[in-house]
This record gives C-alpha cells, sequence and structure tokens, in this order.
C-alpha cells in the first residue's frame, strides 16, 4: 500500500538575498489533478496535488521565473502529466522525463518539441523501479535531439563515472551527486570534482536533505556546497526539489529558507547569480 507524502510548507518565506532576474529552478516535481493523472500502482507513495499553480504562486515568493520540471517518481515512467503541463506552460518550463526502454527516435523529437531537453535515470542502489542507466537510450536520445542525462547517484558515483563519461551527453548530477554528507571525507567527492572538471558534467546544488539525515540548515552539507562552488561554480545549477516527497519522517523545510542557504554557500552575488539565473540559461537554453 503507497503511503501519503507530507505535503510542502504551505508559507514559504521570502529569502533575504536578493535573486537575479531569470533565476531557475532546477529540480522540482507536480502532482494532479488526481482525479485526472493516476499515480504508478508499483510506486510506494503516493501525493496530494501539487498543481503549478500553487508552484508558481512559491516561484512568485522567491523571485523565481523559469522551472526545470522533472517528471514526478510517483508516475513511474508515464510522463503523459509532464507533457500536459509543457504545453500549457512552454515560455517557462522545460522538462526532464523518466523514459521507457522502448522511447522511438520519433517520440524523442516530438517530446523536444513540447520543451522535453533531457531523460533521468536512477542509480540501482536506489529501491523502485525507476529507470537506470541504459547506454543505448542515452545514445538514442542524443543522436535525436542531443538530449541531457540526469543521473541520481547512490554513493556509487565513483563506480559510474566511467559509464557516464562514455555517453556522449551532456550530465547533470542529481542532488550534490549523491555525495553522504553525514560521513567525513565521503567516498565520491574526489570522483564528482573529477567529473566537473571535465567540463561535460554539471551538479545541482540541490535536496541538501537527500544528503544527511540532519535537519535544516542541513550543517553537514555546508562544506560539501562550499567546496563545489569554490571548485566549478560555472558548472552548478539550483534546485528546490519541492514539493519534497518521502519527508514523512523529518522536519519538512520552508522553501525560503532553502533558497536563502545558497547565499551561505555562494556567498559572492555575481556566483550566486550565475547559480541561479546564468547557468541554467547556458544548459537549459532558456
Amino acid at each position: 500500500m503507497p503511503f501519503l507524502t507530507q505535503p510542502p510548507d504551505p508559507r514559504p518565506r521570502k529569502p533575504a538575498s536578493s535573486v537575479p532576474a531569470g533565476a531557475c529552478d532546477c529540480h522540482f516535481h507536480l502532482f494532479g489533478p488526481t482525479q485526472r493523472y493516476a499515480f504508478d500502482p508499483a510506486s510506494p507513495y503516493i501525493s496530494a496535488d501539487a498543481l503549478p499553480e500553487t508552484y508558481f504562486e512559491l516561484q512568485q515568493v522567491l523571485e523565481l521565473s523559469r522551472g526545470v520540471l522533472i517528471n514526478g517518481g510517483a508516475y513511474g515512467r508515464d510522463y503523459t502529466h509532464l507533457v500536459d503541463t509543457l504545453r500549457s506552460f512552454p515560455d517557462r518550463l522545460r522538462g526532464i522525463v523518466l523514459p521507457p526502454e522502448e522511447m522511438s527516435t520519433d517520440e524523442i523529437r516530438r517530446l523536444d518539441t513540447l520543451g522535453v531537453c533531457g531523460m533521468r535515470f536512477i542509480s540501482e542502489r536506489r529501491h523502485g523501479k525507476l529507470p537506470r542507466l541504459s547506454p543505448d537510450l542515452a545514445r538514442r536520445a542524443f543522436d535525436a535531439a542531443q538530449w541531457q542525462v540526469h543521473f541520481y547517484p547512490a554513493g556509487d558515483l565513483e563506480a559510474m563515472a566511467p559509464q557516464l563519461l562514455a555517453l556522449p551527453n551532456t550530465i547533470v548530477l542529481d542532488h550534490f551527486g549523491g555525495i553522504d554528507a553525514d560521513i567525513a571525507n565521503p567516498p565520491g567527492l574526489k570522483a564528482l570534482l573529477s567529473l566537473l572538471d571535465t567540463g561535460r558534467v554539471w551538479v545541482k546544488l540541490s535536496g541538501p536533505m537527500r544528503c544527511t539525515r540532519e535537519d535544516y540548515p542541513y550543517a553537514k552539507v555546508t562544506p560539501l556546497a562550499r567546496r563545489l562552488v569554490e571548485h566549478a561554480p560555472q558548472r552548478l545549477i539550483w534546485g528546490s526539489d519541492w514539493p519534497h516527497v518521502n519527508m514523512n519522517d523529518r522536519a519538512m523545510p520552508n522553501d525560503g529558507d532553502l533558497l536563502e542557504l545558497l547565499a551561505g554557500w555562494a556567498p559572492h552575488p555575481a556566483v550566486r547569480a550565475s547559480i541561479l539565473a546564468g547557468n541554467p540559461a547556458t544548459l537549459f537554453g532558456f
């Protein structure tokens, strides 16, 4: 029986730090209306409605104007919801799908015209039946539309690095590359920095709660974030991970506070502006 995931904080606070024009949330999900879009029966969770209208109200408070919608895992590999949303907001959003293995070249090209620019794969170490890295599918997507590959590691980044670099695609790593910030000198950090050095890999400063069991302000993530900002700020992007699914045993963060964390990770305003606006514009073609 799937569980109902805890909803996000309905009263986001305005961040104290300035937000540049064109700021982009590069990792968020949407769900519902539930009577129209069915959840995958294999999903371990379901979500109350997290609608575009609610999300855009959040963006207004945070002074964001663009977003990259990641197909919600609760829908499995069915991306109908994502496609319908992109059709409704073509100038404001880009999309990343959880692809079925049999996705055709024609389908990739059709989705590309709607604003889909990549596909997401999940480490085999993570539970569930979401897509695992498929080199054949990734190459097909690159050849058809030069799509990106978004990958969510699980402590296996060092082992996966050669497979990722063997792909022709631009690689985007979710949630700090899946580094476990609760571990001193975490495994995978050296590989993460080396991947950034290739110039082909980008990292999302998103989901700090996915990197530690601590609650906000996720203090153990701060040294990791600052190390990445110091090392390769030109290939970092930021994401809210709204509506923060699978947090039922955790304190739900306020989204304004999450955005404000970036000011501590990247205190220089010009660097922060690049992470929030310039880098996403380059990566996603806004």
